[in-house]
C-alpha cells in the first residue's frame, strides 16, 4: 500500500515535468485532495470503530470471536489509512521542496532521464534483433528435424510393412503349390490345408490344435516345419512370446534343413525384442544375416538391426 502511495506522488512529479515543462502548485492540489479523501476515510472508519465498541459493550454474552476478528480488521484498515496520510503528507513535502530547486537542474534531471530512456532503446531493440535472430535458427532446426522424423517414420512404415508380410500367412494358392511341388500324398496336403485355412480365419487356437494333430501324425514329412512354423506363429500373435519362441526353436532345431528356418529366426529375434532382451534379438539376428545372406528374411534383419541401434 505504501509503494502505491509513493507510485502516485512519483507519477505527478514526472507529469509536471516532462508534460508541462515545469511543476506548478497545480500538482500539490492534487496531492491536498488526496490527503482530504484519506482523512475523510479515516473519520468514518473511527466512527464505525466507535460505534462497534459501544455495540459490544453493550452485548450481555460480552465479546465473541466474530466480533473481536472485526474490531482487529477495522483497527488495522484505520491505521493503515493513517499511515497513508503521513506517506502522503511526506510526499508533498519532498514535492514542494523540489519545487524550489533552480530550473537548471530540472533540466539536468529531465536530460539525464531521456539519456537513460535511449540507452534503455538501444539495448532493447538489439535484444529484439538478437531474439528475431535465435528465432529463425530455432524454425531452422525445427524444419530440419520434421523433415528427419518424416524420413524415420517413413522407414518404420517400410520396416513394418515387410514385417507384416512375414507374419501375414501365403494365399492358399502358394499353399496348395507347395503341396504339390513337395508331392506329398493327398491325405496328408488335406490335413495340412484344413489347418492352415483354419489359421487364416484368425481362429488360432483351433489351427494349433490342428497343427500339432499333424504334427503327430507326420512328423517327418516335408511339410511338417510348416506346420512347427505356423504353431509358433499362433503364438505370436497371440502376443505370447516366450511359448512362440520356444516353438520357432523347435522349427531350428528340429527341421535345420527345412525352408522354414530364416523365418523362424526372424521372428524369434522379434520376439526376444517384444520382450525387451535386446541383446538375445541383436544375436539372432546377426546369425541370420551370416547363416543366410541371401533369403528374403536377412534384407528385414538388417533393417531391423538399424532401427534399434
Amino acid at each position: 500500500m505504501k509503494r502505491a502511495i509513493r507510485k502516485k506522488i512519483f507519477l505527478v512529479l514526472w507529469i509536471g515535468l516532462f508534460l508541462g515543462g515545469c511543476a506548478t502548485s497545480r500538482d500539490v492540489q492534487i496531492l491536498d485532495d488526496e490527503i482530504y479523501k484519506l482523512q475523510a476515510q479515516v473519520s468514518q472508519l473511527q466512527k464505525e470503530k466507535d460505534v462497534m465498541k459501544r455495540d459490544l459493550a453493550a452485548s450481555k454474552t460480552g465479546f465473541t470471536a466474530e466480533a473481536q476478528r472485526l474490531q482487529t480488521d477495522l483497527s488495522v484498515r484505520v491505521e493503515n489509512l493513517q499511515s497513508e496520510v503521513r506517506i502522503l503528507r511526506t510526499g508533498i513535502e519532498e514535492y514542494r521542496e523540489f519545487l524550489r530547486k533552480p530550473s537548471k537542474e530540472i533540466d539536468r534531471v529531465r536530460e539525464d532521464f531521456q539519456v537513460r530512456l535511449r540507452i534503455l532503446e538501444e539495448r532493447g531493440k538489439a535484444l529484439d534483433e538478437k531474439n528475431k535472430a535465435q528465432a529463425e535458427k530455432v524454425r531452422e532446426l525445427e524444419e530440419k528435424n520434421r523433415g528427419q522424423m518424416e524420413k524415420i517414420r517413413e522407414l518404420e512404415e517400410h520396416v513394418k510393412g515387410l514385417e507384416g508380410k512375414m507374419t501375414a500367412p501365403p494365399k492358399q494358392a502358394e499353399v496348395e503349390k507347395t503341396a504339390e511341388t513337395k508331392g506329398v500324398m493327398t491325405g496328408t496336403g488335406d490335413l495340412y490345408k484344413d489347418a492352415y485355412e483354419t489359421f487364416q480365419r484368425g481362429d488360432l487356437e483351433a489351427a494349433r490344435k490342428k497343427f500339432e494333430a499333424f504334427l503327430r501324425q507326420y512328423p517327418n514329412t516335408e511339410l511338417s516345419d510348416n506346420a512347427q512354423f505356423w504353431i509358433g506363429e499362433t503364438y505370436y500373435l497371440k502376443k505370447d512370446f516366450e511359448k512362440a519362441i520356444l516353438e520357432y526353436e523347435k522349427t531350428i532345431a528340429k527341421y535345420p534343413e527345412g525352408d522354414k528356418v530364416p523365418a523362424a529366426m526372424f521372428k524369434q529375434a522379434l520376439a526376444f525384442l517384444e520382450l525387451g532382451d535386446r541383446t538375445n534379438g541383436r544375436n539372432l539376428l546377426k546369425r541370420l544375416i551370416e547363416r543366410f545372406p541371401h533369403s528374403e528374411q536377412t534384407d528385414l534383419a538388417k533393417k531391423k538391426l538399424e532401427s534399434i541401434k
